[in-house]
């Protein structure tokens, strides 16, 4: 099995694992191995982001929206 070094580690969460651990009745190490467990066995996000935008209001309903026609372009000139 790997082993890991993790430097630069801040204090506070340091203690905040810590608190934790202990809350668990955990060791640091078999806290922060639960920590990245669960981080790493959630379903991986979707990919396509219409689609995700999409099925998270589609229990809403959709809307119609009046549209306006179109004016011609105006002419304008290359140089300004």
């Amino acid at each position: 099995m790997a082993s890991m070094t993790i430097h630069n580690l801040d204090d506070a969460i340091k203690q905040r694992l810590r608190i934790q651990a202990a809350k668990h009745g955990h060791s640091m190490e078999e806290e922060a191995l639960t920590i990245l467990r669960t981080a790493l066995t959630e379903p991986a996000p979707t990919t396509n982001l219409a689609r995700a935008i999409r099925a998270r209001f589609a229990p809403l309903g959709g809307v119609e929206l009046d549209i306006p026609p179109r004016e011609p372009m105006r002419e304008t000139s290359r140089f300004g």
